[in-house]
């Protein structure tokens, strides 16, 4: 069951840039959700626009244009840009903002400051994530989000695998992050078995790796 708003009811403005803007009250996240999921599936638009006013935060999902925008206007003013390869993560990024608002989406996936950057290639997406990431704290908490997304331990927990049963094109911003990450943390990359998925990437145990993961299971 989801945690009520406190304070609560919460507003939320939910909109498609066609005027008919629709202004909910909500006790919990999962009202919240259930509100916009009704009004995303109901309409066909470019753009769909949560906003939460008093907390001068909005996440914009662009569906036709494969793209995710987060915009906080409180405190440090910033927006961020997230490329998205999969149709159903325009939900569940709203789901986050309805938890915990902008900072909800930090470890949802490869966020750009600047727009244009999403034009890039994947495999230059990924490293140009990869060398925001100066320190190994910093670095360990991104291997740990990676892992998390499609990863599991082996059953002789001699190895971490990341991207399970997926294929080499599948997730490639994501897999050219991790392989700039692996090097930077020194960690030991080995040759996925022959069954394995061709997009794999299996990583000898490390302590720095389960602390992180245990974290993020």
């Amino acid at each position: 069951m989801a945690r009520p708003y406190k304070p609560g009811p919460k507003q939320f403005v939910f909109a498609v840039g066609d005027g008919d803007d629709q202004h909910v009250s909500v006790g919990d996240p999962q009202e919240a959700y259930e509100a916009f999921s009704a009004f995303f599936r109901g309409r066909e638009s470019e753009t769909y626009t949560i906003t939460d006013e008093p907390a001068r935060q909005r996440l914009v999902l662009g569906p036709r244009l494969g793209v995710i925008s987060r915009v906080t206007e409180a405190d440090h003013p910033r927006s961020e840009h997230l490329r998205v390869d999969r149709p159903n993560r325009y939900l569940p990024s709203a789901m986050l903002f309805f938890e915990n608002g902008y900072a909800g989406l930090d470890h949802f996936g490869q966020w750009f400051a600047d727009l244009a950057d999403l034009d890039a290639t994947p495999e230059i997406r990924g490293a140009a994530r990869a060398a925001t990431f100066t320190t190994e704290a910093a670095a360990i908490d991104e291997v740990g989000r990676i892992w998390a997304d499609s990863g599991y331990v082996d059953p002789t927990d001699r190895y971490y695998i990341f991207f399970d049963s997926k294929d080499i094109d599948d997730d490639r911003a994501d897999r050219a992050e991790l392989l700039k990450l692996i090097e930077f943390l020194g960690l030991e990359r080995v040759d996925a078995p022959a069954e394995a998925a061709g997009g794999e990437v299996w990583v000898r145990a490390d302590p720095r790796l389960d602390a992180e993961c245990e974290r993020w299971s």
